[in-house]
């Protein structure tokens, strides 16, 4: 059986989030949606699990979606993207583009705009399943590559992937150099190999492009692969030998569809942990205030040990827990009632104390 789709929707109109929900919730590959109200978020829940794709709106407070697509395609360069927004100015539509999106289209209105943005998401599902590079549609780089060798072709292909332009030099079939960025040779060409989608073009033949590739095409290829299945099975964890991203508790309590971000923070002192949270400080201090304040409030009634808060608003719900002469504070969506909030403060009470 073929994997689940998993889109996240970014927004921080929790309306239009419901909305998109609804309206995704109807495409016939049966995607599972997540959303995010906050930048912050996003980027947390994109570092604890792989998307196909990503839709964000671009005006948010905090983080906007331009600084989102930023790390997005610093840190996912092989996420698709879509930007749905109610600003259909020329300026921004240059902007996203030039960010490395796939589409960017107004948030719909009229039922004919609504089947448009349904179909437009649908196509972009099919194309990230099908993979490949655009251009060759189904095929790998390596495959592009050997392909190149094989037919013995002097050339240059130039392949793009968001902001990134790598640029790989063939002369009758043998591996001459590649570019990416600032760096050649060998370090380029594997880091272009990593990439599983982009834009593929042919230029024209460099034959006085100086030689810095020595090994051979089938080598290098073939240790690219092997790096690729390392990282898939979780050998190499992220880019630069860390501990990979979302292992942490907060993180993996985080991955709640309901929850959007969590802070842990003691009774006294300004230490705190968090995850998605895009000003943990203020929050570590309101909950610190908040929870010795009940706590105070409870003595002085002979109510007995605090057990939870919960804060109903109007754009996300909040509660606290205690354990361990720590609280632990978690934002739920707006579409929990108080009694669906206690109960997931319950269950996190016994994962975060395991």
């Amino acid at each position: 059986m073929a994997e689940r789709h998993k889109i996240l929707i970014l927004d921080d109109d929790p309306a239009f989030l419901e909305l998109c929900q609804e309206l995704l919730g109807t495409l016939s590959s049966q995607p599972d949606i997540r959303t995010a109200s906050t930048g912050g978020h996003a980027i947390a829940m994109m570092d604890s699990e792989p998307f196909s794709l990503l839709l964000t709106d671009l005006k948010m407070p905090t983080m906007d979606g331009f600084q989102v697509l930023a790390i997005v395609r610093r840190r996912f360069p092989n996420l698709r993207t879509i930007v749905m927004t109610g600003d259909g100015s020329d300026e921004y539509r240059s902007r996203a583009y030039a960010v490395g999106i796939d589409l960017y289209v107004e948030k719909p209105k009229t039922p004919g705009e609504i089947k448009l943005f349904v179909d437009c998401v649908e196509s972009m599902l099919e194309r990230e399943q099908k993979g490949g590079f655009r251009g060759v549609q189904s095929k790998s780089l390596a495959d592009i590559v050997q392909m190149e060798s094989i037919s013995q072709s002097s050339t240059v292909l130039k392949i793009t992937n968001g902001p990134l332009v790598a640029k790989i030099w063939l002369d009758n079939g043998e591996l001459i150099d590649a570019e990416v960025s600032d760096e050649s040779g060998e370090t380029a060409f594997m880091k272009a190999m990593s990439w599983r989608s982009g834009s593929f073009e042919t230029l024209p033949a460099d034959p006085g492009r100086e030689r810095k590739i020595f090994n051979s095409i089938q080598g290098l290829l073939l240790d690219s692969a092997q790096i690729e299945d390392e990282v898939r099975a979780g050998e190499i964890p992220g880019s630069g030998g860390e501990k990979a991203s979302g292992t942490s508790k907060l993180a993996a309590l985080g991955r709640s569809p309901n929850i959007e971000f969590l802070v842990e923070t003691g009774h006294k002192g300004k230490k705190f942990e968090q995850y998605a949270c895009e000003s943990p400080d203020l929050v570590a201090r309101w909950v610190r205030d908040t929870a010795n304040r009940f706590s105070s409030l409870g003595e002085r009634l002979k109510a007995g040990k605090l057990q939870y808060i919960v804060a109903l608003g109007p754009q996300r719900h909040a509660g606290i827990i205690e354990k361990n002469d720590k609280y632990l504070c978690a934002g739920f969506k707006r579409n929990l009632s108080a009694g669906q909030v206690i109960e997931n403060l319950k269950a996190m009470m016994v994962q975060w104390d395991s």
